[in-house]
């Protein structure tokens, strides 16, 4: 498995509230996580931090059993989402200045050809082929449910005022409900996870053409946050991108 994160700050912003790693056992089964803090005096970095952190911890605690099924890989994702979840809405409760923070949170297991996935929030999972870009997530936000509900257009839903706001966050309420994927990944897949700093200023379209060019995996994912910085960068942008190609590769 080969992959390449990479977070910037962007142009408006004084702190990145980003946060995103990959995680590799001894049998090659990868774990790649991103999460978008919120919440005042820099407690969404706190937020997004604990997130990232706890579940790389626990799947490092998979080296010597690992699940095998879908049903034991979601299993496992929902139990650990909700313990993260549970520690981070702690942390809130127990001090003034993390009241409130919580993160999104998007988790990717990549395992015997198949990768198994929770997600909270807007941050977003895309595969991407040579032919074809696929938004595997759905946001959790206010306008995503407006749009599916067919109260407002794709269009108006680009530009709506609380395009930013999400219903479902990491450590916002004592209990979450992660929503849980599953699709083959096989040689010549890429798979992308980032923040709304990237999908809010670049399309798919876009996305794709860049991921799927004679690049290293670097140099991929520095074009597609060049490209968000140059669209305005008003947010921090995070990106993740693996191949199950053999690319150069970058772990940052």
């Amino acid at each position: 498995m080969h992959f390449s994160v990479r977070t910037d700050i962007g142009r408006k912003r004084t702190f990145n509230e980003d946060q995103a790693a990959v995680f590799v056992l001894d049998n090659g089964y990868t774990l790649a996580v991103i999460a978008d803090g919120m919440g005042g005096h820099r407690s969404g970095d706190v937020a997004s931090t604990m997130a990232v952190r706890l579940m790389g911890e626990h799947f490092n605690e998979l080296n010597q059993t690992t699940p095998e099924t879908v049903e034991t890989w979601s299993a496992w994702l929902d139990s650990i989402v909700r313990k993260v979840n549970q520690l981070i809405f702690e942390k809130a409760q127990s001090s003034p200045e993390h009241e409130g923070m919580g993160t999104t949170l998007e988790a990717a297991v990549i395992a015997e050809g198949n990768c198994y996935i929770a997600h909270v929030g807007d941050s977003r999972i895309y595969t991407i082929s040579s032919e074809a870009i696929t938004q595997l997530t759905k946001d959790h936000s206010y306008v995503n449910a407006l749009l599916s509900s067919g109260q407002i257009t794709e269009e108006e839903a680009e530009v709506h005022p609380q395009r930013n706001w999400i219903m479902r966050a990491v450590g916002s309420e004592r209990d979450i409900e992660p929503e849980f994927y599953h699709v083959p990944f096989t040689k010549g897949d890429y798979l992308l996870l980032c923040t709304d700093g990237l999908s809010n200023k670049v399309e798919p379209e876009t996305m794709r053409e860049l991921i799927v060019a004679e690049n290293t995996l670097e140099e991929k994912v520095i074009q597609l946050i060049n490209l968000a910085n140059e669209r305005g960068g008003e947010d921090n942008i995070t990106a993740v991108l693996l191949a199950s190609t053999d690319l150069g590769a970058s772990a940052v």
